[in-house]
């Protein structure tokens, strides 16, 4: 059966009408991603159809956040200087610099994590799971469900957005792909906090106190 969920998340996706996606959805078993790509055959999916043009101007946005406690830049791209310069543009950059700043992902997207790091990401959660007395004949399974989980942590496009959690941050871009007319990607982006990767002191002061009674 296909849910009223799936065809809104269809929708927003690629920017086809509902019909269309709950059709979609109903020929190919209910699989998004085979649906997307039936909608881009039939030249029903807005988004999809935008995806491979050119986006080489946009701005790059910043965002503070905490007192200047956490700085986030992210260069967001679209296919003409016009619809830079929209407010709905501007707020779709800010929306997403603090989607950063939030939900601290470390890639755009999943092609960008290298194979190394996937490699040891996946010894790690096989010995999670084997830890936890999990079966051998299912622990292969496990890490591959637990693989994509981590995607959805790190990857910017995978995670979830901030303002509206039953969409993620590729539906957003999608949605405004539809609605803008024009292609839009986010292109980099850095984060900075304050104080992260030093070590820090940690002061005993128990030990310290001893220290000085005893002059």
């Amino acid at each position: 059966m296909i849910s009223a969920a799936d065809v809104k998340e269809l929708r927003e996706r690629t920017g086809a009408g509902m019909m269309d996606c709950k059709k979609a959805l109903a020929e190919t078993g209910g699989d998004k991603e085979k649906a997307i790509d039936f909608l881009r055959e039939k030249g029903l999916a807005a988004a999809a159809k935008k995806a491979g043009r050119i986006a080489a101007e946009g701005i790059v946005e910043s965002y503070i956040h905490g007192g200047g406690r956490i700085g986030v830049l992210v260069e967001v791209n679209c296919e003409t200087d016009f619809v830079a310069k929209t407010p709905e543009y501007k707020e779709l950059c800010r929306d997403i610099a603090m989607q950063i700043a939030a939900a601290k992902p470390e890639f755009v997207v999943r092609e960008e994590v290298s194979q190394d790091k996937i490699n040891h990401e996946k010894e790690v959660l096989r010995a999670q799971a084997l830890n936890e007395g999990k079966p051998e004949k299912i622990v292969d399974k496990m890490v591959e469900g637990r693989i994509e989980k981590y995607f959805k942590e790190v990857c910017l496009m995978e995670q979830a957005f901030i303002k509206d959690t039953d969409m993620t941050v590729k539906d957003l871009i999608n949605a405004k792909i539809s609605k803008i007319g024009e292609n839009i990607s986010i292109r980099r982006f850095a984060r900075f906090e304050v104080g992260e990767g030093i070590e820090k002191r940690q002061d005993d002061l128990a030990a310290e106190v001893a220290k000085m009674t005893q002059k």
